[in-house]
This record gives structure tokens, sequence and C-alpha cells, in this order.
């Protein structure tokens, strides 16, 4: 593929003087991998030793902790059988896309420690590849949870979503997920470059070709702006029916002289649901807020100002996009009851105290058989 620039001939070879200018700016670059490198990167002086460095461990942390985290969310969601229902089935394809996303960080790690694209072509493609897959996976995963809650919050009497149904949805995702992958890959359409330090890889958004710009807005379009939508559209039907239906009870409790119309399980069925769909909001707020400065580098890359784009810029949503596939898998630690059991089953060492419903009826029989002995009395 030919580059763009005039350091580059037609052949898309560096001239000498490239090469010169390469090294005078300290980019510890082999000659022979500059073909791959983005012109725009090599007009910066290469970042200090020290960022490196830094950029390395915050990586080895990030990979410790969504390593750790999403293989326990994978195995305990796919071995317990209470947790064996159609809206888990997204959570374990979640867990997977984030699983993979780490998977790719000792490439990152391993360049950062040697000063820059020391994988060189290879590990810059293994690198995009795995980026490619588990972010664009992670999307249309949220939005397939944010379908489900919407179906069993805004729909209770539409026929519920079956296992079979919820595994159809994931490998849906899958299917709509791996083209937008292999044609970079392969080069068909599109290319993965390094950017920012060049310890990392993503698509191409800096080649001024139409081609390439006409890339930039489809994946734009179909991997960020159609599932965002459909997340903010599903979750703000469930915030309407939810405060409309809330509206509605209360006005017939209030004409009935009753507080509510309500049973106690009917409430704490409906609570149970309102609390997955705030943690499912919450993973998508998070997912939102992390891969929307994404978004919004590879559109100034393709058609805005590029010089906005220096190295240490590109790497904040490079860094934002890992720390959420760190936090995942710890909001359902702190918000799913049930999963907390699991693991208390699992993982006694780890002393979570999570009170089972064997263990609450046990109370409540003990209160009340306390509560009789008392009045007896």
């Amino acid at each position: 593929m030919e580059l763009q620039g005039s350091n580059v001939s037609h052949l898309g070879v560096w001239r000498p003087e490239a090469r010169l200018a390469t090294r005078l700016l300290g980019w510890n670059v082999p000659a022979e991998e500059l073909i791959h490198i983005p012109e725009h990167w090599l007009t910066f002086p290469e970042p200090e030793a020290f960022s490196h460095y830094l950029l390395g461990m915050l990586y080895v942390a990030f990979c410790a902790i969504a390593l750790v985290g999403n293989g326990l969310v994978i195995w305990v969601f796919s071995s317990a059988k209470s947790l064996r229902t159609p809206s888990n089935v997204f959570v374990i394809n979640l867990a997977i896309c984030d699983f993979i996303m780490m998977l790719k960080t000792p490439i990152f790690i391993y360049n950062s420690f040697n000063l820059g694209f020391a994988m060189g072509q290879l590990g810059c493609q293994i690198f995009g590849f795995m980026g490619s897959i588990s972010g664009i996976g992670a999307a249309t995963t949220n939005a397939c949870i944010a379908y489900d809650r919407y179906r069993v919050i805004a729909r209770p009497f539409d026929s519920k979503m079956s296992i079979k149904g919820a595994t159809m949805l994931v490998l849906m995702v899958w299917t709509y997920t791996l083209p937008w992958s292999i044609m970079p890959l392969l080069e068909v359409w599109g290319r993965f470059v390094p950017e920012g330090y060049l310890s990392s890889c993503s698509f191409d958004y800096l080649t001024d070709t139409p081609e390439n710009h006409m890339f930039v807005l489809c994946i734009f379009i179909c991997s960020y702006v159609i599932p965002m939508s459909l997340i903010i559209y599903f979750y703000s039907q469930i915030v309407s029916h939810v405060v409309n239906h809330e509206k509605s009870l209360k006005e017939q409790a209030k004409k009935m002289n009753v507080d509510s119309l309500r049973s106690n399980q009917q409430q704490n069925q409906t609570s149970a649901e309102i609390r997955i769909a705030k943690v499912a909001i919450g993973i998508c707020f998070l997912f939102v807020a992390s891969w929307t400065p994404y978004a919004v580098l590879a559109l100034i890359g393709a058609f805005g100002n590029k010089t906005l784009l220096t190295p240490g810029v590109t790497m904040i949503p490079a860094c934002t996009c890992k720390a959420v596939a760190c936090l995942d898998p710890y909001v359902y630690a702190i918000s799913h009851p049930r999963y907390r059991v699991e693991l208390q089953k699992r993982l006694p060492w780890l002393c979570i105290k999570e009170q089972t419903a064997s263990d609450a009826s046990s109370v409540a029989t003990t209160t009340s058989t306390n509560a009789t002995t008392t009045t007896s009395t």
C-alpha cells in the first residue's frame, strides 16, 4: 500500500532523509519498519523513556486486574446453575470481550519497556485485530443487554427470551463483529497501524484517501453510532415505562385508599429487575464514557485538524478503554447478590459475607419463633 508524504517514494519506501529525520527526532524504529508507520507520528519527538515505562506499569496493573476479574465472571456465571439465565448469557459474552481486550496487553507492555515498535508489524496486527473484535463485540453486546432489560421491564407480558435465543443473539454479535476486524487485518478495506507512542496499534484513521475516509466513517457508524443509538433508545424506553407505570399505580392506589397495589412478592421481583437494569445502565455508561473519546479521535484524524493528535493525547482514550474492561467485572461483584453468593461458595478465602436465601429464611423463622415465644411468655 503506498504511503502518503514527501518522504516516501512511489514504491512506499522511506527515503534516506526520512530515516535521518526519524533518528534526529529520537524514535526507536528499525528502518525496515518505517513503511508501516503513519508519517504523522514521526513528526513529533519521541516520548521520554519515563512515559513509556509509566504506561507499561499501568498496563501491567490493567492486565492483572481485568484478567482476574473477567476470568472469575466467565467461570462463575457459566458454571453456576443459579446464574444460568438468558440475561447472563450477555454478561458472559461481555466478560469474554473484556478478557480478549486484555489478552493483547502483553504486546503493549513489551513495546513500552523496549521504548517503541519492538514487536514490529506482526505484533501490531495481532494487537489491532484483538482490539477490534473486543471493542466492537463489547459495543454490540451492550446493545443486546439494553434490549434484554427493555423486554423484561417494559414488555413483561411478551414471551420471555430463552437461553437458546440469547445464544443466537450472541452468535449474531460475533457475525457482525468479525468482518470489521478481518477486513483491515487482510487490508481488504482499511488497515491496522501503530499509533501514539508506537507501542499500540489501531485502525488507520490518518491516511488521506477517499477510500480510507469511507472506511473510518463506516466503522464509526457501525461500531459506535448504531450500538450507542440502540442503548440510548432502549434505556430511555425503560425509564419512561417505569415512571409512567409507577405514576399510574399511585393514582389507582389513591383512588382505592390503599398504600400500594403490589404484593410483597411483586414488589421484591420488580425491585430486583430495576436493580439489574441499574447495573446494566452503569456498565453501558462506562462503555460510552470510555469509547466516545476514541471515536472522536478517529474522526479528527480522518476529517479534522490532525495537529491536535499528539502521541500523548492518543494514549488517553486507549487507557480509558482498558480501565473499563477492568471495572466491569467488579461492578457485577458489588451489585449482583447471586454472583457474590456463588463466589462465597467457591472462594471462601475471599471472606465475602453475603446472606443466601436459605440463611435469610432461617433468620426470618428464628425471628418469628423468638417473637412468638416472647409473646407467649
